[in-house]
């Protein structure tokens, strides 16, 4: 039976006399809003008006008309108890359970013609019943991305951990803004915990500091900030006019948010000098050092570099142990990018690629990447105690008074540039706390070992070539040539067709809902595939599946 057809609640018209017998927690718990036995309300009575129409004096709620105006409260009343079960356990059902098996479509395709037919979309002035909302509810599962399912590969999260997913519920039932210790004292202590720990598994030695963003780009916006602020602590009241161009140096393959946030922060894209990488795909140090030179012969000032452990198309990790020298060397704050390749440092067998991090300025590591927390859960993380307050508090006294009743260090909220904030550390913790380190630990080595499975297997596979013969993060790049192109000659008209067959692919397999993996080209490379793991439940039988059915899908091309 539905929420909808079962929400009768008992009328008490001496309900008010009844209360002065009973406890506070009892009226908390136990009160019920009066409401007709049957569910339904009568029909309204109408009052014929000036010009001799009827009109209604009634509202409408949840699609029944009643004979008085009344609020559909944003409350958990009894009356929605039942069909919020009802929701909790279709979404358990459908998306989280019947969503991630292997025999279940990826996704079910539609064209965005066909699915605002299929789907309503509108919004309206009336209020829908609970069974049209969990038809909606339905329906939305059915069309969306299963993005938890073993076969959805691309792009850098996937999966769905249980731990993080009660999290997640967890913190959007408590609603909470983590700003100051009084309104969300559990989770302010908890996001000191989990920021220090990580920070101690980057390297950084002593205090340091650390924030909850909402995404890696705005964890790289907050370095660019802390960056231009170490340099010119003036700017913070003055603003940028009249000083000298600062520049910021990334690789040409980091990640786009660098130039966005640039922009946005009033530095311009033309003062993010993007550096030229190797084979590798990692950042050339001698061509950064040319540009530094070339920026201070043309009297600006190099503000920073950006570096990556883990570019998002190859998972190329940057020689981080030259740049620091070299940002010494110049005077510059050293930011490294680990959103994506940062979970190695979990692993004791594969931290090694991001050997020298403990030498940086700051860090960006996102845990619902590689870690496979719920979206989202991005961390800043630096080793300069203060500089985040230094550089962002405006002390607005109707949130942080410096006279409450206690430590008021703890009102963190002052050092972020947003107000209200989510508390994205609990599904974070609370999936750390299930796991332990060394489950963590096992879980990013799974992803390691399996991408290393499959690069094996395209290296020895006719009609598959890798992109990089050794990739260093869990990004498998290839290509797939078709049994009618591998006699043909490799030039401008191979390359040409090569370019099409990865989108025709992706086209087959997004109709069919068997996989999703992503492709794309890179500097002057045709298009190729980026298999991309991060879901540590994936095993050599699904690497063997991902292969043989890029192959099903395009031999024939």
């Amino acid at each position: 039976m539905l929420a909808s057809e079962n929400l009768s609640g008992v009328h008490h018209p001496h309900h008010h006399h009844l209360m002065q017998h009973r406890s506070y927690s009892e009226d908390i718990y136990k009160k019920e809003d009066p409401e007709p036995a049957n569910g339904k309300c009568k029909p309204p009575t109408q009052q014929p008006t000036a010009n001799g129409n009827s009109k209604k004096e009634n509202g409408t709620v949840n699609g029944f008309e009643t004979n008085e105006k009344r609020l559909i409260v944003s409350h958990p009343t009894a009356k929605v108890e039942d069909f919020i079960h009802e929701c909790v356990e279709e979404i358990l059902k459908s998306a989280v359970f019947n969503g991630t098996k292997r025999s279940t479509k990826v996704v079910e395709w539609h064209s965005p013609e066909e699915l605002k037919a299929l789907f309503d979309f509108k919004l309206k002035s009336d209020s829908e019943s609970h069974a049209t909302l969990f038809d909606l509810l339905k329906k939305t599962i059915g069309y969306s991305v299963k993005t938890g399912h073993p076969y959805f590969i691309n792009q850098l999260y996937s999966g769905v951990d249980p731990y993080a997913l009660i999290g997640q519920w967890l913190t959007d039932a408590l609603n909470p803004s983590v700003y100051t210790y009084e309104v969300a004292p559990v989770f302010t202590l908890m996001e000191e915990e989990v920021l220090s720990e990580m920070r101690r598994i980057v390297g950084f030695q002593g205090e340091g500091d650390g924030i909850f963003c909402p995404g890696g780009s705005i964890a790289n916006g907050y370095a660019i900030s802390c960056a231009r602020y170490y340099k010119h602590p003036e700017f913070k009241k003055s603003g940028l006019f009249a000083s000298k161009r600062q520049i910021i140096f990334t690789s040409e393959d980091a990640h786009y948010s660098v130039e966005k946030l640039a922009m946005f922060m009033g530095l311009g894209s033309d003062n993010v000098c993007k550096i030229k990488t190797n084979k590798l795909g990692k950042m050339d140090c001698v061509d950064l050092e040319r540009n530094i030179k070339k920026c201070l012969q043309e009297d600006c000032e190099p503000m920073m570099v950006s570096a990556t452990a883990g570019t998002t198309v190859l998972g190329a990790y940057d020689e981080i142990p030259k740049l620091s020298e070299l940002c010494q060397t110049y005077g510059m704050w050293l930011h490294v990018d680990a959103a994506w390749g940062g979970g190695a440092l979990i692993s004791q067998k594969y931290r090694h690629r991001l050997r020298g991090i403990e030498k940086a300025d700051s860090v960006t590591w996102n845990p619902h990447k590689m870690l496979t927390a719920s979206q989202q859960c991005s961390t800043f993380l630096t080793r300069h105690k203060e500089i985040l307050s230094q550089c962002h508090s405006t002390n607005a006294t109707y949130l942080f008074q410096k006279d409450k009743f206690y430590d008021t260090s703890y009102d963190t909220g002052d050092k972020h540039i947003q107000c209200g904030r989510r508390a994205d550390v609990f599904k974070f913790w609370f999936m750390w706390k299930a796991k332990g380190t060394n489950g963590l630990e096992e879980h990013v080595d799974q992803l390691f070992h399996m991408a290393e499975y499959l690069t094996e297997k395209i290296r020895e596979r006719p009609g598959f070539e890798l992109v990089l013969e050794q990739p260093e993060c869990t990004n498998v790049s290839f290509w797939y040539i078709p049994p009618s192109m591998r006699s043909l000659e490799r030039g401008p008209e191979f390359y040409d067709k090569l370019h099409t067959v990865a989108p025709k692919c992706k086209e087959g397999m997004i109709k069919k809902g068997s996989m999703m993996v992503t492709y794309q080209p890179l500097h002057d490379l045709p298009n190729f595939f980026r298999i991309v793991l991060q879901n540590s439940c994936l095993n050599e039988s699904d690497m063997n599946y991902f292969l043989d059915e890029i192959e099903r899908l395009g031999s024939s091309l």
